[in-house]
């Protein structure tokens, strides 16, 4: 019987190598260079995964495939979660593909809300999603997800994008964000989450966080 683990966990697991745990689940991308190996390596990874009881999201591009894997759509992983992860990477190792941390990344937006508003049959309506344990998502798991952030002072500008990184790449974005226009608002979170403002104020979280603590 499957049971929860947290990302520390799965991290610890055996053969889990590249995969990061961010928004939605754990992730890898493979750079897999062409749409045909990209398709065999899918056909690979549906024969083999059968026995686990439990098939990933895939994304098949012409250059990269991209795989997650949660036990429920707002990213809870279980110990079946850390098998997936296993099986697709001893794949993909004999395929001789390599996964590229440098391409991944999830979003989510966090929509501002003044205190005692609730604005969430709105964007269910708006963008055909669900609410799960206090997000929005979308079923089929395409769009970001988007969770509620209650706020004193309600108004234009409040709003922002959390965008999910791997752990080890967190700084590297933050500092292509300052290179970028951006300034650093509030790094008293670092190195779980830096705020960012771009040069017309608009808001950004990099986020590193879920990639070890769950």
């Amino acid at each position: 019987m499957a049971e929860r683990i947290s990302s520390r966990q799965f991290h610890d697991a055996p053969g889990t190598s590249g995969w990061h745990v961010l928004y939605g689940g754990a992730q890898i991308v493979f750079a897999t260079g062409s749409f045909a190996i990209g398709v065999e390596f899918i056909r690979r990874i549906a024969l083999e995964i059968v026995t686990l009881g439990r098939e990933p999201d895939v994304d098949l591009r012409p250059e990269v495939v991209v795989v997650r894997t949660a036990a429920s759509v707002n990213g809870q992983l279980d110990t079946i979660d850390a098998e997936l992860a296993h099986c697709v990477s001893a794949i993909a190792e004999d395929m001789g593909i390599e996964p590229d941390p440098s391409r991944l990344h999830t979003i989510q937006i966090a929509v501002a809300e003044a205190e005692g508003v609730r604005t969430r049959d709105f964007w269910v309506a708006a963008l055909g999603y669900e609410e799960v344990g206090g997000l929005l998502v979308d079923p089929l798991r395409r769009g970001p997800r988007l969770w509620f952030d209650e706020i004193a002072v309600p108004g234009r500008g409040r709003t922002h994008i959390d965008v999910a990184v791997p752990r080890d790449r967190a700084e590297a974005r933050v500092a292509a964000v300052e290179a970028a226009g951006g300034r650093l608002a509030d790094g008293s979170h670092a190195p779980d989450w830096w705020t960012l403002a771009s040069p017309d104020n608009h808001g950004i979280d990099i986020a590193a966080w879920g990639d070890v603590d769950g």
